[in-house]
């Protein structure tokens, strides 16, 4: 088992995962609401955790079916006791070699990409798995530009790929997709990271 994973599935166990939604949580449905869900539409969380995003969106009238995938197996087992919706199906698996023959409308991740074995080989993946004119949603709060996260590296001690704004840009770009981002602050959180630079969201679009 790989470092990466060794590490989600202890925070599974110890409670991190319920403090990784509480502390992602109000960006992620900040930006979530800018999102218009207008007709029907599947969607999958990579890196998916306990479950939290998921739960979200199944909520969405329209959402058809929502599927989480992590290669945690301890994330994948907690994401299941919380299940609400029979929309909802969790998988332990990660991005890579997640060969689903389902497209999705979007794919969403939070603090997932920088993770992986291979940026561009993530990439390439998620945009084959959209179906044309679908969307992807990226989160990060570990990046260059974000100053006061650049130690997170060191303290984690696993393999965490640190990029700046303009480089995710390029990744995104690389493999196909029109881009556009967004930072979402938290202007009162005590935490500098979060008040100023705050999440960086990287939308890429699969044009038609």
């Amino acid at each position: 088992m790989d470092p990466v994973t060794k590490t989600f599935d202890k925070w599974a166990k110890n409670g991190r995962a319920e403090h990784m939604e509480k502390e992602h949580g109000k960006n992620v449905k900040k930006f979530l609401e800018t999102v218009h869900f207008n007709k029907s539409f599947t969607f999958l969380d990579f890196g998916c955790g306990n479950g939290w995003v998921v739960r979200i969106i199944a909520k969405e009238k329209l959402c058809k079916k929502v599927i989480g995938i992590d290669k945690s197996k301890n994330m994948i087992i907690e994401a299941n006791k919380k299940k609400t919706s029979i929309k909802e199906k969790y998988i332990n698996k990660n991005i890579e070699s997640f060969n689903h023959q389902d497209k999705y409308d979007y794919i969403f991740s939070m603090e997932s990409l920088y993770y992986v074995d291979s940026i561009n080989t993530a990439l390439k993946k998620i945009y084959k798995l959209l179906k044309p004119g679908g969307k992807f949603f990226c989160g990060i709060d570990f990046y260059t530009d974000n100053v006061a996260t650049i130690k997170w590296a060191k303290i984690m001690k696993i393999q965490m790929h640190l990029h700046s704004k303009q480089k995710w840009r390029k990744f995104f770009k690389s493999v196909g997709f029109e881009t556009k981002t967004r930072h979402v602050r938290d202007l009162k959180n005590k935490k500098k990271w979060k008040r100023e630079f705050g999440t960086l969201f990287i939308t890429g679009y699969k044009p038609k």
